[in-house]
């Protein structure tokens, strides 16, 4: 049963600057072989188990696809769908195979697929038709890189009806073009998409916890049932986040952003400054305020970095999870940072 949401119409205070996204330096990504077979939607819906890919590969899976989209909908997010794994997809498999009693090493087994697929036997992917809401927009041309820019734009909306789609169905942006290479995305076409969770939680939320040496957070029912696992992204070492007990405070579906770099150690300029609305703001498409001042819980413009870059001390998600767990609490809900 949807949950209502605290609609709050932020100050310019409420979203500040302590949630500014910190790179953590990658390892350079090896470059993509040219002879990995291209995945199509047959290949994944009839994937059996397969080894994940090795760390760092840029060949894509059809059964860790496959795998990915079935932990979405379990509830286990493994941040984007893209057939790749990495860390992110690593832990979603560690906490599914934790609640549900498996070896829990981590690592794809076949085990674990069987119990994946036992509990879901629908299809990975399916269908979705372009409307013309899908591809109107308003789009921006690009998202400027410096705040001083960002600060000039009346939204920070979607860049293409693509990076829009990609983040509805909860996928990579390249993944989803392999996935229809002849593909106009104009309205009344058909492409082919990630058969993902849906957006309400089957339970109302009672209780957060954010865990910072995993770095992840999980949804709690009242009864102590987990709802939801998400990865994220929470604090860093200049910038630690949150220890302790806390509450939600109030939930604010489209926040905007006040970058304060009197707040920041490593900031761009000495002007506060007011990012509009958005999905590609730096605090995404929703705030879940917390009764710590300046700390929340939120969305991200770049959904493939969380887990692989720091935060100054927010907790960050993915649009689609921040937007899945705003919709299930309300103001009271026990946070609890471990």
């Amino acid at each position: 049963m949807p949950h209502r949401l605290l609609t709050l119409a932020l100050p310019c205070a409420l979203a500040l600057a302590a949630c500014e996204r910190q790179p953590e330096p990658p390892p350079p990504a090896p470059a993509a072989s040219s002879s990995a077979p291209v995945l199509t939607r047959q290949s994944i819906d009839s994937a059996g188990f397969e080894a994940a890919p090795a760390s760092g590969s840029q060949a894509r899976s059809a059964g860790l696809a496959r795998a990915q989209v079935l932990l979405d909908r379990a509830r286990f997010s493994p941040g984007v769908v893209d057939g790749l794994g990495g860390e992110n997809t690593r832990q979603a498999i560690l906490a599914f195979q934790e609640a549900n009693e498996l070896n829990a090493t981590g690592e794809l087994d076949q085990a674990t697929f069987d119990r994946l697929v036992s509990g879901d036997s629908q299809p990975a992917l399916t269908d979705h038709v372009l409307t013309t809401e899908d591809v109107a927009g308003p789009f921006v041309d690009a998202i400027p890189e410096d705040m001083e820019g960002k600060a000039e734009l009346e939204t920070l909306a979607y860049t293409s009806p693509q990076e829009a789609l990609a983040e509805r169905f909860h996928m990579d942006q390249d993944f989803l073009t392999e996935l229809n290479p002849n593909a106009r995305f104009v309205a009344g076409e058909t492409i082919t998409v990630a058969a993902v969770s849906p957006q309400e939680l089957p339970q109302a939320v009672a209780r957060i916890e954010i865990d910072k040496a995993d770095k992840s957070l999980r949804a709690f029912a009242e009864n102590g049932d987990l709802l939801a696992y998400y990865p994220a992204s929470i604090g860093s070492a200049e910038m630690p986040s949150l220890s302790g007990s806390m509450t939600v405070r109030a939930v604010a579906p489209r926040p905007n952003y006040t970058y304060d770099p009197s707040r920041l150690t490593n900031a761009e300029g000495d002007e506060t400054l007011i990012i509009q609305p958005g999905p590609n703001n730096p605090i995404g498409a929703v705030w879940i305020d917390l009764s710590k001042d300046t700390y929340g819980i939120h969305g991200t413009p770049e959904p493939s970095e969380i887990g692989k870059t720091f935060s100054s001390g927010c907790v960050r998600l993915t649009n689609w999870n921040a937007r899945q767990l705003a919709n299930s609490v309300e103001p009271g809900v026990e946070v609890v940072f471990l």
